[in-house]
């Protein structure tokens, strides 16, 4: 284990989130994550960070790793390739809901299926924020955006039902407003061997100010079996990003962990004649 030194991990870029914004505690708990990490022997060089377009993505301006600025909707692609370009490094990509949910939902289905070793952050605000309040694939039926001043008539869906179904092998969900359990479960999420997956509830409170509701909402529940998919399921649809019952909460923590092999390892050993795998041929 390497010395507790302190790392400096600020940049001198403005700040440009609204003031109160859900974005702050998310960057707080990030820097005391990463900064733990880097104490117990992980390398900062080893350590790169995504992000797209849209108010999420400005956090790679104020966070001295190396880091790599892709299009809307990318950072889960740019990230696997990095990975797969050193599977030494740690990568971690940040993105919103509606970049990810919306514009770059076929690179998150595909990037857990194949288990890439990476780390996934969603900051969801449930709305396109930067572009003034469009409605996104997890914003309530109703929800009176830019786009829908009189309620989006779309229901929203649950991402962490998705990743189980596509069997990510770590599947989380925080809250911006538990700063010292959010860096506890990204820490768990950058060691973890495999895709890891963490949706942040995030309150935008320029135009969808969802803190008293969370506040009250909130609760840290632990599944005692993290390797059931039957035990994460049920803790994961006890709450459908819609409008629920006054009694009911929204569970956040750890739900599913599972460890099997990475997509990366597995394609070095095929790309080795030595240690390649043959897969049988499948007749159609």
């Amino acid at each position: 284990m390497s010395d507790t030194k302190k790392i400096n991990l600020n940049t001198k870029a403005k700040n440009t989130w609204c003031p109160g914004c859900g974005n702050f505690p998310i960057l707080a708990a990030f820097k005391k994550a990463v900064q733990e990490l880097i104490n117990e022997g992980i390398k900062k060089e080893n350590i790169v960070i995504t992000s797209g377009i849209g108010c999420s993505s400005k956090i790679i301006d104020y966070i001295n790793l190396n880091s790599f600025s892709a299009l809307h909707g990318r950072p889960v692609a740019s990230a696997e390739g990095i990975k797969m370009g050193n599977p030494e490094l740690k990568v971690i990509a940040f993105q919103g809901d509606g970049g990810c949910y919306n514009e770059g939902i076929s690179h998150l289905i595909h990037a857990a299926k194949r288990n890439i070793d990476m780390t996934v952050l969603i900051h969801n605000n449930r709305n396109f924020a930067l572009t003034t309040g469009q409605f996104t694939a997890t914003s309530p039926q109703g929800f009176a955006g830019k786009s829908t001043p009189e309620g989006s008539i779309e229901k929203p869906f649950n991402p962490l039902k998705l990743i189980l179904d596509v069997n990510g092998s770590f599947i989380a969900r925080g809250y911006s407003g538990k700063i010292s359990h959010l860096k506890d479960l990204i820490k768990q999420a950058v060691k973890h061997q495999g895709f890891s997956f963490i949706d942040i509830l995030q309150p935008c409170v320029s135009f969808f100010d969802t803190r008293e509701f969370y506040n009250k909402k909130v609760a840290i529940e632990k599944n005692k079996n993290l390797s059931s998919k039957k035990q994460a399921q049920k803790l994961i649809e006890k709450w459908d990003y819609q409008k629920d019952s006054p009694k009911a909460k929204i569970p956040i923590g750890l739900f599913y962990k599972v460890n099997k092999p990475t997509y990366e390892k597995s394609l070095l050993k095929n790309i080795n004649p030595a240690k390649r795998k043959k897969v049988p041929a499948v007749k159609v």
